[in-house]
């Protein structure tokens, strides 16, 4: 009888062995398609990104690309005058050319491009370059003469200024 008993024993914990088997097996299938859906979500979601990196790109260049369409567009005008200017008659040349010089200018101005100051103003290396070092009454290192306009554009100097800068008097003696 004892062996009855200790083979029925046996034989239920085989069945809950096999039960909990069983049990552990439909977690691991659970999990395992867990994982999968979460791995396909990556590889979306990863793709997607990849998609969204090359559109960006695309868009980036394309607004690189026509950045200054509207500065074109308002030089073309300026073309156009010119044009219109070289068929006048001489008396009217220079008041068109004086025209289209304005014109320019605000075009210029409306696009955040402004003259930089050089009249009356310290040597600053950051905005101007030196291209003649000339002795003169003026104090030393003062601006006597721009040779070429200098540029900023929305306050970042786009062209140094070329001028002559003073050296101060000189004794000859």
């Amino acid at each position: 009888m004892e062996a009855d008993e200790t083979e029925r024993q046996e034989e239920d914990m085989n069945t809950e062995s096999a039960a909990s088997d069983a049990g552990a097996g439909d977690e691991l299938r659970v999990a395992q398609a867990r994982c999968e859906e979460l791995n396909d979500k990556y590889l979306r979601l990863a793709a997607d990104f990849e998609n969204y990196k090359k559109r960006t790109a695309r868009e980036t260049e394309q607004i690189i690309r026509f950045a200054n369409e509207r500065l074109a567009l308002e030089f073309l005008e300026i073309l156009d005058n010119l044009e219109r200017a070289l068929k006048a008659e001489d008396a009217d040349l220079k008041e068109g050319l004086s025209q289209i010089h304005k014109l320019f200018l605000s075009i210029l101005e409306r696009n955040g491009i402004t003259p930089i100051k050089c009249t009356n103003a310290r040597f600053n290396p950051n905005e101007h370059e030196a291209i003649a070092h000339i002795p003169s009454d003026y104090e030393e290192g003062y601006i006597i003469d721009e040779v070429c306009r200098g540029y900023c554009m929305h306050d970042k100097v786009i062209r140094c200024a070329k001028v002559a800068v003073s050296k101060g008097k000189q004794n000859n003696e």
